[in-house]
């Protein structure tokens, strides 16, 4: 497995690189710049030539891509071009730790809710409680986050006023700056966000799990774990459960990156501090070093996430190996 892993890493690099070079290039080829127009007005033309050349963005594509990368080795994401007084690091450290606590809390959620569904509903197939637990998990995938924030803003927020309807937590962070202090402030913050988005993961995970589980259940180990006399619980934990989660884990590794990285709807909704309402902004401000780092953050969460995956198949499935 260490092997496995090293080597994983190691073709990463690559596969890096030829993300950054895409997501360089095709930001440039897009019209306009980031100093075509301020505001209402437009920059005057000299004034323009100025910034380009403070910036270096009147140098050659691959001068500028070979000074990018320059810089990321050093650990400088790159300027701002629009809000000059902060660079890309200020925005990734402020905005990352907010989209990590909204994802680790909604795929935490996702899961917790939909493992148990999905058991439950595979166990008790063809009953009321199948097509019930069915019904919801379908109605779950199919409510876009587009309409159930607004829902649960109207609803919980304005009728009611249970909870904060914008912006997160007021508590600092802890623990390596991604999880917040358990605090009442904060949890009233979380409850809504967090509930938009795990809803359809839940439901997503519901539906992978009675599917799984399902098919599971009719193979002949099963048939000769239960004919051995076992329990009806030990067969399903130890025997069925850790197969039929196999299915679960192959959509850990992209989920986790695009929650971890940030939900540009959940958070335009409530109005959160996050890493995806940057991301939508930099294309329109033609932000090109912060959505180039964005992308690459992205590309390496996304990476971990499936290398991620891949040891949980080892320990799901004993009889995957990867040496």
């Amino acid at each position: 497995m260490t092997k496995y892993i090293i080597r994983r890493i190691v073709f990463a690099i690559p596969v890096m690189l030829a993300i950054s070079l895409a997501t360089f290039l095709l930001i440039q080829a897009l019209p306009g710049g980031p100093f075509d127009a301020v505001g209402t007005k437009a920059m005057p033309e000299q004034m323009k030539a100025l910034m380009e050349r403070r910036y270096g963005l009147d140098k050659p594509l691959y001068q500028q891509y070979f000074l990018y990368m320059g810089n990321l080795l050093s650990g400088d994401l790159g300027p701002m071009l629009r809000f000059r007084t902060q660079s890309v690091n200020d925005i990734v450290a402020q905005s990352l730790p907010v989209s990590m606590q909204l994802g680790i809390l909604a795929v935490g959620l996702g899961f917790l809710i939909g493992i148990p569904a999905g058991i439950i509903a595979a166990l008790k197939h063809n009953t009321m409680i199948d097509h019930a637990a069915t019904f919801v998990a379908v109605l779950g995938v199919s409510i876009p986050n587009l309409v159930l924030g607004p829902i649960l803003i109207l609803i919980f927020g304005v009728y009611l006023g249970w909870f904060p309807i914008a912006f997160w937590g007021a508590d600092p962070p802890f623990i390596l700056g991604l999880f917040p202090k358990p605090t009442a402030d904060f949890w009233l913050h979380a409850v809504m966000p967090t509930f938009a988005l795990g809803t359809g993961i839940s439901a997503s995970v519901a539906r992978l799990t009675r599917a799984g589980l399902l098919e599971v259940l009719g193979e002949d180990y099963i048939r000769t774990a239960r004919a051995k006399g076992l329990r009806e619980r030990v067969v399903i934990v130890i025997h069925a459960l850790k197969n039929s989660l196999i299915p679960v884990a192959t959509i850990l590794g992209p989920l986790l990156a695009g929650v971890l990285t940030g939900t540009f709807v959940i958070e335009q909704i409530f109005a959160l501090n996050g890493l995806g309402r940057y991301f939508v902004n930099s294309v329109n401000q033609r932000e090109y070093f912060l959505l180039t780092s964005i992308t690459l953050l992205y590309g390496v969460f996304l990476i971990i996430g499936n290398l991620f995956v891949d040891i949980i198949y080892a320990w799901l499935d004993p009889r995957i190996r990867f040496d």
